[in-house]
């Protein structure tokens, strides 16, 4: 990866969990399944995060691990009135703090973090499902849409600790731009 910029970000949480906890009918609640929020995380590269529910799917490969930037919640708890929100109930693995994700779809790009710098592949955007009206407040869902994050490939294998971290990209990014809304499209690059 030829990368040209670095940003200094925070990794918030790191999210890990062996199941889905959120499917079937909202009404009837989510499913008690373990989760931590986990001091560091194993990524193997090709498979996602060691643990985790999308750890070596095959029809997750290019998506197993999700990207979010805590700005978009703390936008949307604003917006709505509501929170502050829990950032683990959003599912998402890796949550940021400084860190504007858009860019980054059908780009490689590395975060670095305790010593580790691990590579991933933007793949596509992680769009919201209807649960956020439930677990986050009514809205939820449409205040989420295009600031959910990005899932993305392992591409390299390594242990990402929360706490201090630098994002590494090819393209310039702009961190005030983390919790703004962002028309966000599948990306076609390999």
């Amino acid at each position: 990866m030829s990368a040209h910029y670095r940003y200094n970000v925070e990794i918030l949480h790191l999210l890990v969990s062996p199941a889905h906890a959120y499917f079937g009918r909202a009404k009837d609640g989510a499913a008690d399944v373990p989760t931590s929020d986990a001091r560091s995380a194993k990524v193997v590269a090709g498979k996602g995060i060691v643990g985790d529910r999308f750890f070596g799917k095959a029809a997750h490969m290019d998506a197993a691990v999700t990207l979010f930037a805590i700005e978009a919640l703390e936008a949307m708890a604003a917006g709505l009135g509501a929170g502050p929100f829990n950032p683990l109930v959003t599912r998402r693995n890796v949550i940021l703090r400084g860190a504007h994700l858009a860019p980054l779809l059908g780009q490689d790009f590395a975060l670095e973090a305790g010593g580790t710098r691990v590579e991933f592949h933007g793949g596509r955007p992680a769009h919201p499902c209807a649960w956020m009206n439930e677990v986050l407040a009514p809205g939820g869902h449409a205040a989420m849409r295009g600031r959910g994050g990005i899932r993305c490939r392992a591409v390299s294998s390594g242990t990402l600790c929360r706490g201090p971290a630098v994002l590494v990209s090819p393209v310039p990014l702009d961190p005030g731009q983390a919790g703004v809304p962002t028309l966000l499209r599948p990306s076609r690059l390999p």
